[in-house]
Parts: structure tokens; C-alpha cells; sequence
């Protein structure tokens, strides 16, 4: 018998002994009670989509015009406008809100902060250009740096408890991301991994976060764009070039809606969007092709996540495309706060008229490990199509980057149906340990072609696999 099955056996007889011991006689309530719940539990996990979608409403604007060039904005690719950018923002706030207007032209700026009820509006042919000074990224914001909480570089668009925002408009945000120093901190010889190591103990050691303190002459790259404990977001069509590092990163916000928008970088950990202890949010429309992850759902890191114990829930994903070096629809590593309920439909990967520099590693790619803590609960994979990816087109696994903890690796609820690739190293590896063994894993009418070797699947409870092809041969479990 095959460790997936024993376990299987095992947990089914354990339910059974327990069913046993039952009383016979039930408080009153009590069967209705389990009736809802067998009922509730029945359900597709897809009919709760249109009551998170309804939830998901995008912020309004007053019909102001505030244009950068009207507080001395110059858009010749050359003179810094970071003063002009700040005296729009702060007047349209002042008004009550509306849009700040980048019109066409190059218009050079270190750090933006948002304010409540603005929105910045990059016109066609208009290109904000982020300064490659890291002293214009100063002073030092709250922000979370790889899931834990610290004071650094403010990321390239920031804002910080602010409600009704948005960065729309044909035009490009372009952080010069392979032109400036950022690259370099990274690359083998840089500090960036002695400052990842310091503030790891920090986050470790509880360190008060307020004594945690980057920023100049240290080697933390600054997101892209960041909105910390927001409310009411909105990107829409924009297009968004060679990031610091993690591109779009709501953390700590919720009704999130992002629309079109296509994020191109080719430094490392250039992942696409990261929501972080983030709930409510529609991604939808937008293409990635980055150096990591396209889309990675994340909670915190280790002590410092499970500190703040905020989930990322209710997270949508709808007519993407993917061209990501790792993961297309990746949850964690970084989520010890937890993640439930993340729907993603209609999803292309590596499709040809949109192919990476790479080919991209795995379609699906949820990852935590025994440091971690947290759980990943619920995540439902439908219609993916795509074609030549390095390695695994459905990746689980709880033994993430070999780390060593005590604390549970949770994988739980996940189902993957009509999915359709050619090209791969496999179609499943589920890399699990005998002591978190996956549980409730379900995959239903996939067809995978010219895959080069043999699934790998160990340590899963509640395995099903149904009308699911690898090679043409048909995969069936248990």
C-alpha cells in the first residue's frame, strides 16, 4: 500500500471510530445544524465568487483636473518634478479629490504618495520616470520588506492609510529598474543579503519595529508600488517597466481591483503582484512578464506574520496572462498569517503571441514550509491553457527552500479542473512530508501533453483525480 493510500485508510477509519462514539440522543439544533453544514460544504467553492465580487467596487473621483505641468512639472526625461508631483497631489486632496494628470512627455520624479481621494492618470504617451538616486526615495516609510515589518526606502508610489485611490491611464510608470543602483545590491558582492539577514533576526527576535530602520546605507531595494492599510484601490490600463524589485504590493488592504495592467521587469524578484494580508480584490485582464512570480498571494513572514496573523482572503483572478520565470498563480512562501479562499479562471501561460525571455516554471505553485506557520486554505484553479514551462504544471509543497521548523505546513483545498498544457517537466508533483500531508486535493477533466517525466505524488489525504490525461494515458486516484 502507498503511503498516500495508507494515510488515506488510516484517517477514513479514525472518522469512523469517531462516528461511533456519537451519542444517540442530540441536543436540540443539533441535526439542523449539521445539516447546514454538510449542505454549506457541498457547494461549489465557485458560487462564492459573485458575493466577493460584489463586495469588490471601484473608487469614484470628482470630476477635477489637477495637470502636473501647472505646478512646474516638465516632462523632458531630465529635471526631477518630485516637488511638482507633491504640490498636485496635495492640492487635488485639498480640493476633495480628483485626478492628478501626467500628460505626454518624460517626466522624471523620485518617491509619489497617494492621498485619499486622488487619482493619477497617466495619459498616453505620458511616462513617469523614477529617479535612480536612492536618496529620493527618502525619508524612510513603514513598509514591509519580504514579509516583515520595517522603516525603508519609500517604494516608488506609496500610501499609507488613505481610502479612494488610483493609478490609471494609457500611459507607463518606468522605475529604471536595470538602470539604477538596485541590480547591483542584489548581484553576488552587494549588501543586499547581509540587510535581508538583519532584518530576518529582527522579525525573528521581535524586535520592536520602530528600531528596525533601513533605508540609507543599506541595501533593501524599495517596491515599485505599495499601499499600506488602504481602502478603495483602483489600477486601470497602465502599463508598468522594470520595477526595483516587487512591483505591485497592496498589504493590509482591502476591495482591491486591478484592470489591464501590464507589468514588464527583468531584475530578480520582480514579481508582478503580491497582495499581502490583503482581502477583496479582482485581478483581471493583466499580462505579466517578470523575473518571479506573476501573481504571489502572500500573509508575512515566520514570527513577524504570525505576529500580525492578518490572512490574504477572497482574492479573484480572471483573463491573465503569465510569463513569469516562476510562478503564474503562486500562494506564499511568505504567508504565516494564512490565505484562504483565492478563485483564478481563464488563465494563459507562456502563450505565443506573449513568451518570456524564460520559460516559465509552474503554472500553479503553492508553497510553504515547516518555518512558515499559517495555512493555505483554499485555492481553485480553472481553465488554464499554456504551453513550455521548465518544470511542474501543478507544484505543491511543503518543504519549501529545505527549511526547518515545528510549525504545521498546511495545505488544504485545492482543486484544479479543465486545465490544458503541452510541454513540462511533469504535470503533478505534490512534494509533501508525512507529518502535513496534503489534505482535500482534487483535479477533474485536465489534459496534459508531451510531458518528459513521471508525476510525483506523495503524502496526500483526500487525493481524487478524475478524467485527468498525461501523455494520453489516463491519471486515476485513489
Amino acid at each position: 500500500m502507498s503511503p498516500t493510500s495508507r494515510r488515506s485508510f488510516l484517517t477514513a477509519a479514525g472518522t469512523a471510530a469517531v462516528a461511533t462514539a456519537l451519542p444517540t440522543v442530540l441536543p436540540a439544533g443539533t441535526v439542523a445544524a449539521a445539516e447546514a453544514t454538510v449542505a454549506r460544504l457541498a457547494q461549489d467553492p465557485w458560487d462564492r465568487v459573485p458575493e466577493i465580487l460584489a463586495r469588490i467596487c471601484p473608487p469614484t473621483f470628482p470630476d477635477r483636473r489637477f495637470d502636473i505641468t501647472r505646478y512646474g512639472a516638465v516632462g523632458d526625461g531630465r529635471r526631477k518634478n518630485t516637488a511638482a508631483f507633491r504640490k498636485a497631489v496635495d492640492a487635488c486632496a485639498a480640493a476633495g479629490g480628483g485626478r492628478v494628470v501626467v500628460p505626454p512627455g518624460r517626466f522624471l520624479t523620485g518617491a509619489i504618495q497617494l492621498r485619499g481621494n486622488v487619482e493619477l492618470h497617466v495619459q498616453k504617451g505620458g511616462t513617469v520616470l523614477f529617479s535612480t538616486d536612492p536618496r529620493d526615495f527618502l525619508p524612510v516609510v513603514l513598509t514591509r520588506w519580504e514579509g516583515t515589518e520595517c522603516y525603508n526606502y519609500s517604494s516608488f508610489v506609496y500610501a499609507h492609510g488613505q481610502r479612494n485611490i488610483a493609478i490609471t491611464g494609457a500611459g507607463t510608470l518606468d522605475g529604471q529598474g536595470m538602470a539604477g543602483p538596485w541590480k547591483s545590491w542584489r548581484d553576488p558582492g552587494g549588501n543586499a543579503l547581509v540587510d535581508q539577514a538583519e532584518l530576518r533576526r529582527m522579525g525573528t527576535e521581535g524586535v520592536p519595529v520602530q528600531d528596525r530602520v533601513f533605508g540609507d546605507g543599506h541595501h533593501l531595494r524599495p517596491n515599485m508600488i505599495q499601499f499600506y492599510r488602504c481602502e478603495n484601490i483602483l489600477m486601470k490600463d497602465v502599463t508598468i517597466l522594470e520595477p526595483p524589485m516587487w512591483t505591485i504590493h497592496p498589504v493590509l488592504c482591502r476591495n482591491v481591483t486591478l484592470q489591464d495592467v501590464d507589468v514588464i521587469g527583468r531584475i530578480n524578484n520582480s514579481d508582478g503582484v503580491d497582495p499581502e494580508c490583503t482581502a477583496d480584490m479582482l485581478i483581471t485582464g493583466c499580462r505579466f512578464h517578470t523575473e518571479d512570480d506573476s501573481i504571489a498571494v502572500k500573509s508575512g513572514r515566520d514570527e513577524d506574520g504570525i505576529r500580525i496573523g492578518v490572512p490574504s482572503e477572497n482574492i479573484v483572478i480572471r483573463n491573465c496572462v503569465f510569463s513569469g520565470r516562476w510562478g503564474g498563480v503562486a500562494v506564499g512562501s511568505e504567508m504565516s498569517g494564512g490565505v484562504r479562499n483565492v478563485y483564478a479562471e481563464d488563465c494563459s501561460i507562456n502563450p505565443v503571441d506573449f513568451p518570456g525571455r524564460y520559460n516559465p516554471r509552474h503554472p500553479v505553485f503553492i508553497k510553504t514550509n515547516k518555518k512558515r506557520g499559517g495555512f493555505i486554505d483554499g485555492v481553485y484553479i480553472r481553465r488554464f491553457t499554456g504551453r513550455q514551462i521548465d518544470r511542474d504544471c501543478v507544484y505543491l509543497t511543503t518543504r519549501y527552500a529545505n527549511q526547518q521548523g515545528s510549525r504545521p505546513a498546511v495545505i488544504r483545498n485545492i482543486k484544479v479542473e479543465d486545465m490544458v498544457h503541452d510541454g513540462a517537466r511533469r504535470a503533478l508533483h505534490f512534494e509533501g512530508l508525512e507529518s502535513d500531508p496534503f489534505v482535500g486535493v482534487h483535479l477533474e477533466r485536465c489534459r496534459f501533453t508531451t510531458m518528459a517525466s513521471p508525476n510525483v505524488i506523495g503524502f496526500a489525504r483526500d487525493l481524487t483525480i478524475r478524467q485527468v490525461f498525461v501523455n494520453g494515458s489516463e491519471v486515476v486516484h485513489p
